[in-house]
């Protein structure tokens, strides 16, 4: 949880107990702001996991290639791929 959650929930809980809903309000946006926040963070994270694994997998293919670990399809003379 980060602190524009944690300060939107005192924002909320302050204004339910001073039953002023400027304050309330102002907290439960906050709080959303918060939450977005996160969740933008997380799909970042995800993308850029998926991505290094993509970026990994091509690295030991092209490996495994110069190595002689996998045979490459070579063109016939005189025929364009």
């Amino acid at each position: 949880m980060d602190s524009d959650r944690i300060e939107g929930k005192a924002k909320e809980y302050e204004g339910k107990l001073t039953d002023d809903e400027s304050r309330e309000a102002e907290g439960r946006a906050q709080g959303e702001w918060g939450e977005a926040k996160d969740k933008a963070a997380g799909a970042w994270d995800d993308a850029k996991d998926k991505a290094d694994d993509a970026w990994e997998d091509v690295k030991d293919k092209v490996g495994d290639v110069l190595d002689g670990d996998e045979e490459r399809d070579e063109p016939e003379v005189g025929t364009r791929p």
